[in-house]
Order: C-alpha cells, then structure tokens, then sequence
C-alpha cells in the first residue's frame, strides 16, 4: 500500500532503538525524511546512519534530553517545520504504590506525559496553517488496564490520554490527526528490563520470566517493532485522516476486553 507520504518530515523522539526506532524505519520506508532524537549519540548516530542506507531518505540525528526545555528547544529548532510527530519517552520505573516520593511523579509526568504535550504545542500550529499533519503518541497498554507495578506510567500516560481526548477533536477540522498506540510487551530493551525484574523477585532466570509472561500473552509472543512500526506508518499516511484520537492497542490479545 501506498501509504501517500513521501516528501513528508517526521520528527520521531527516543528513536535510536526499540519501538521509536521501529516507527522511524517503517515511516523511512515510506519516503519520509526523518528528525530523529535519543539521548546516546553513538547509538543515535548508528541507526542514523543505517536508516539513511537503507532508505534512501533524510536523516537528521540531535542527541539531547527530549524532557529538558533546553533539550526540546535544541531538537524543535532542527527539525523545523514537521508534518508528522511521533512522541516515545522510556517509561518509569516498576514498584510499589508506597515507594514513590512526590519528585518520582513529577519525574514520570515531565517524561511521559508533559514533554509529549509541549512538542504537540509547539507542531500542532504549523501542521494546521498547512492543513495536514499527524501526531501519534506511544504510550501503553496501561491506559486501558492498568498494571500495578507501573503506577507511575498508569499515571502519567493516562493524563496524556486525556489531554489527547479533547484537543484531537479541535485540531482535526484543519486536517490534522492525533492518536496514540499502546503497547503491550514487544522484544524491546524495556522487555528486558522487566523480565529482569520479575528474574530477580521470583529468583528463576530471564528465559523462564520471558516463557511465563508470553504464555499469558494469546499469540504466545512478544510483539516486535517492525510490526509496531508498521502500524505507526499507517496512522500517519493519508489513508487514516478519519481516524481521531484513538487508542490503537497492539498487545497480541493481552488485554481480555470487550471494547
């Protein structure tokens, strides 16, 4: 499928690896030329390079602090005008209700919630004086069940989702689109991370944390990010401007919800 957004300019942020740099490569192999952000230069600067052979198209690398004000004015002011924004932040820390301090939460919202915003504020006016643009925010599955130990992303995703809810339906009458994907568990360093974690409570190994969660998963697998990717390419091609400030879950059946 042609996805009719070749020539267009994507900033896409945490996108030196995992599901970021999925998204990037799949809107890549559509002909779009790329603002990609990480906080790694060498990691950052290694898919940078990779992408631009394989595709063909515009890579511009800024390592910077997408979560800092400096940070963002740094990668706002090299991108320039976009068309489409992709907003990733890593997520916070697993644990317990009672182990956060009021910093953690102010933490997971400049990260997850706060810096999305700020990057939507300063695209969305360009995108509808042009009269097209697409957002897509990657946040999780936690926004439609939440996940205990992520207390902190449950919080923080689900702020943005509500601000997602109402300002998608202001922007759309001038052809621009927001919506967010959410992730269950994909082959990801952040799989690792938890696999890791749960390795250690329980004392087994990784392997047999990974073989545990994919059995609750209904594909029996985790997702990857050429898939995730694929699906983020989609919402921002020409042939999704009927969709507005939805909840694209990719979880492999996961969730057991009805709607």
């Amino acid at each position: 499928m042609d996805l009719g957004i070749s020539g267009k300019r994507a900033l896409v942020t945490a996108s030196s690896k995992g599901l970021g740099r999925g998204c990037a490569e799949a809107l890549a192999a559509a002909g779009v030329d790329l603002v990609l952000n990480a906080r790694g230069v060498e990691a950052l600067e290694a898919t940078a390079e990779a992408i631009r052979a394989a595709h063909g198209v515009t890579v511009t690398a800024i390592a910077a602090d997408i979560t800092s004000e400096a940070g963002r004015a740094e990668v706002l002011e090299a991108a320039g005008a976009v068309d489409i924004l992709v907003t990733n932040a890593g997520g916070p820390p697993p644990g317990l209700w009672s182990d956060w301090s009021r910093e953690d939460f102010i933490a997971a919202l400049d990260a997850n919630m706060l810096t999305p915003i700020a990057l939507m504020q300063a695209c969305l006016p360009g995108m509808m004086e042009r009269g097209w643009g697409r957002v897509v925010n990657i946040t999780s599955q936690s926004v439609k069940a939440p996940i205990p130990a992520l207390g902190l992303s449950n919080a923080a995703r689900t702020g943005l989702t509500g601000f997602v809810a109402g300002t998608a339906r202001q922007v759309a009458p001038k052809g621009v689109t927001i919506n967010n994907l959410l992730p269950g568990i994909h082959a990801t360093d952040r799989a690792v991370s938890l696999d890791g974690g749960v390795a250690k409570a329980e004392g087994i190994s990784v392997e047999e944390a990974k073989k545990r969660r994919e059995a609750t998963i209904p594909v029996r697998r985790y997702g990857t990010a050429a898939e995730f990717g694929a699906t983020c390419a989609f919402l921002c091609s020409v042939h999704a401007g009927f969709m507005v400030g939805q909840n694209v879950l990719l979880d492999g059946g996961a969730i057991n919800t009805t709607l």
